[in-house]
């Protein structure tokens, strides 16, 4: 089954919402071994949701395009 883009974005919304809460939750109760690490879990997992909802929001290229692209760039560097 594949989702949708619209569908993707929307779960990265709540993924972000979801990891962000643990995290506030989480800070005050940091003395806690269990908390401190739920924290840092929380806190990465946050930065992997907001990875992928800035890539789900990225413009699609094609294949040629970025063959130009990487043609260009490789003419840039021998010149």
């Amino acid at each position: 089954m594949k989702f949708d883009l619209e569908l993707q974005r929307e779960a990265a919304k709540i993924g972000m919402t979801a990891t962000l809460g643990a995290t506030v939750v989480t800070s005050m109760f940091m003395k806690n071994s269990i908390a401190k690490k739920t924290h840092v879990v929380a806190g990465v997992a946050f930065c992997g949701f907001a990875l992928w909802h800035h890539m789900l929001y990225q413009p699609k290229k094609s294949k040629e395009i970025k063959k130009q692209e990487n043609l260009e760039k490789e003419n840039l560097q021998f010149n």
